[in-house]
């Protein structure tokens, strides 16, 4: 559990602490006044990433040069510290010189916001980050296979661009590495794919009250155990289009309604229910691979919903689930989200309300 949060010079804050609540604690405060930013700070200090940019240096405060997040997790102090080019970690005021040995004490999360709905509505990269975001938290190994994929892919599209000639052996090179990180992300994905897809069906069944089967799928962008060889039969179009055309980069996610393409064919509705029993079967997958229960972040998501579905899909959540939303008024809060913490955040502070 994050028992407290405080931030310094972190985006429109100067100093700020707030003290959380076991079970739900909300934000309440008009648009742009840093809600989010407050749930970027609890994702950024638990799993050292933000769902909303990835330069560490938008997260600095305008006209300085560091911005520190700190938080009591558990019976642990966490803190973390970010200039324009260097991080500096600590666990209990012992520095940590390994992104990974902090995040093996950190907790999980899950993150809610309206850009889930590109779950449905956008490309693959969307389902990709779902998968990346889920991946690195489940598996130790995850995010070092993405980060040296990721490398080695712009290594190889940079050499697929540069010459008039391409130069294949350099090109294969990469690919070899590629390769070898591939087997990681695919294997991996294609496990977290699997535990997702009797959840998710349960899930959207129970938030939408009705019998529509849903449908989970994984599409690698691969095929067969050796991309490698892969690239090599491909080397004809890709000499053509000048980019790596087969690999992890090009998985994608399988989401149908009745049937049909839910991307395509399903209400808007239909859609927001699916994205919403994506996130909590990521939250229930991540509860049985990690064995912790995940920190729920919903930024202005609640108060969209309807009586009976929120009651749903709060019921959905697993037990001792804790809970920071934001929302821009309270009027739509029912008692089931009532009975924590509720602060206002306006003017660059925090203040507790009643």
């Amino acid at each position: 559990m994050l028992e407290r949060l405080s931030v310094r010079d972190f985006r429109c804050f100067d100093r700020v602490q707030v003290e959380l609540d076991p079970e739900m604690t909300a934000l309440v405060g008009r648009n742009g006044q840093g809600k989010t930013s407050l749930l970027e700070a609890a994702c950024v200090l638990l799993r050292l990433q933000s769902p909303r940019t990835s330069s560490r240096e938008e997260w600095i405060r305008f006209g300085q040069t560091a911005a520190v997040v700190e938080g009591r997790w558990g019976e642990l102090d966490l803190r973390v510290a970010v200039t324009e080019k260097a991080r500096r970690l600590a666990v209990d005021g012992a520095v940590c010189g390994r992104a990974g040995e902090y995040l093996e004490r950190s907790g999980v999360v899950v993150w809610m916001d309206h850009s889930d709905m590109n779950l449905l509505r956008g490309g693959g990269e969307h389902r990709r980050r779902f998968l990346d975001f889920a991946g690195s938290q489940a598996f130790a190994d995850y995010l070092p296979a993405l980060r040296a994929y990721e490398r080695a892919l712009r290594g190889r599209n940079y050499v697929l661009k540069r010459d008039a000639v391409i130069a294949w052996k350099e090109a294969e090179a990469f690919g070899r590495v590629m390769a070898e990180h591939a087997r990681v992300l695919t294997g991996r994905r294609a496990k977290l794919c699997e535990a997702m897809r009797l959840p998710v069906a349960d899930f959207h069944a129970r938030v939408s009250g009705g019998e529509e089967v849903v449908e989970l799928g994984y599409t690698p962008g691969s095929e067969g155990e050796d991309l490698g060889e892969e690239l090599l039969a491909w080397r004809d179009e890709e000499a053509r289009l000048r980019v790596t055309l087969r690999g992890p980069h090009r998985d994608d996610l399988e989401m149908m309604l009745r049937g049909q393409d839910a991307r395509a064919f399903a209400s808007e509705g239909q859609q927001r229910t699916l994205a919403l029993a994506m996130k909590l079967s990521q939250a229930r997958v991540l509860f049985e691979l990690r064995g912790q229960v995940p920190l729920l972040l919903v930024d202005d998501v609640f108060g969209e919903l309807d009586v009976e579905r929120r009651r749903a899909f709060l019921n959905c959540l697993p037990s001792g689930t804790q809970k920071i939303l934001t929302t821009t008024r309270m009027d739509w809060m029912g008692n089931e989200v009532m009975g924590g913490r509720v602060y206002e955040v306006a003017g660059g502070g925090v203040g507790l309300v009643g």
